[in-house]
Parts: C-alpha cells; sequence; structure tokens
C-alpha cells in the first residue's frame, strides 16, 4: 500500500509542477494588467491585493489583513495609508478595541475595482477568443475546482504550523 501512496504522491507532485507556472502567470496578468486598461491612475499591484482583501472582508484589521495577504503588518499599515489617502478605504475604530481600526472600502473603491474587473474580463475575452471551443469549455469547467484550489491554499497558509 505505501507504493501506491508514493505514486499517488508523484503524481500529485507532478500536476501542481504542471500547473503552478499556469496559475502563476495568470495571477501576474491579473496583478499587472487592468488598471491602466480601466482608465485609473496607476495602482501597484501590493496595494491593489490590500485593496482586494478589504472589499472581500469590509471590517477587517490590519493585523488579520496581513495575515490574510502573508505580509507585514508595518507593509500593510503603510499600503492602508496610501490606499487612505487616495480615498479607496476608510478606517473606523474598532469598537471592541478603540486601539484597534478597522477597513471599509469607499464607493470609490467599489466602483473603481468594478472598472477593474471589467477591464480583466475584456482582456481574458480577447484572450479567450484565440482558444479552441474546447479548451474555452475545459476552462469553465476547471473555475469551481480552482476556487476550490484557491481556498485549500488560503487555509494552509493561515493554518498554525501544528494543523498542517
Amino acid at each position: 500500500m505505501a507504493g501506491n501512496d508514493e505514486a499517488d504522491d508523484a503524481a500529485l507532485l507532478s500536476e501542481a509542477r504542471t500547473l503552478t507556472p499556469a496559475l502563476y502567470a495568470l495571477g501576474r496578468v491579473l496583478r499587472l494588467h487592468g488598471v491602466a486598461e480601466a482608465g485609473l491612475p496607476p495602482l501597484p499591484p501590493s496595494d491593489l491585493e490590500v485593496l482586494r482583501q478589504v472589499l472581500d472582508t469590509p471590517g477587517i484589521g490590519v493585523g488579520a489583513l496581513a495575515q490574510e495577504l502573508g505580509l507585514h503588518a508595518s507593509n500593510v499599515s503603510a499600503t492602508v495609508r496610501g490606499l487612505v489617502a487616495q480615498e479607496l478605504v476608510r478606517r473606523e475604530p474598532d469598537p471592541d478595541d478603540r486601539r484597534a481600526v478597522r477597513l471599509f472600502p469607499t464607493m470609490g473603491a467599489v466602483q473603481g475595482m468594478a472598472m477593474i474587473e471589467q477591464a480583466w474580463s475584456e482582456i481574458f475575452a480577447d484572450s479567450l477568443a484565440t482558444l479552441s471551443r474546447e479548451q474555452r469549455t475545459a476552462l469553465s469547467a476547471a473555475a469551481p475546482a480552482l476556487s476550490a484550489l484557491a481556498s485549500s491554499l488560503r487555509a494552509q497558509r493561515t493554518a498554525s504550523p501544528g494543523d498542517r
């Protein structure tokens, strides 16, 4: 039975080695494109990641945001200050701890992200048009599995070392 486990492990590793570069390349396209195409002022990829997380989890604190993104709290704080100055994020005192703040997206952030996501859709649509119908169908069918993989990776990263 150990032989089967080793064979399964080798097969999984092989699949991961095939998928990882493709997924990384897609992520890079999203990080580096979309803002300018949406007609918005330049926004560094790290700012976009922080903003996306604040949009996804309104009321998140800086510490939890840093943990979720795998960044140092000081770096996240600096990014948040910039986003507040651009009026994309607002800070509110945490009702449970007045020393802490909770972060919320502004309407400008919501509208801006909608424009960015529309630009991403257009970028992807142009590229999807170059693929065969079978390739497009396979990509669409893979969307739920890719979402589940992202959730698993997030959970694995945020789990304590003893839980892994």
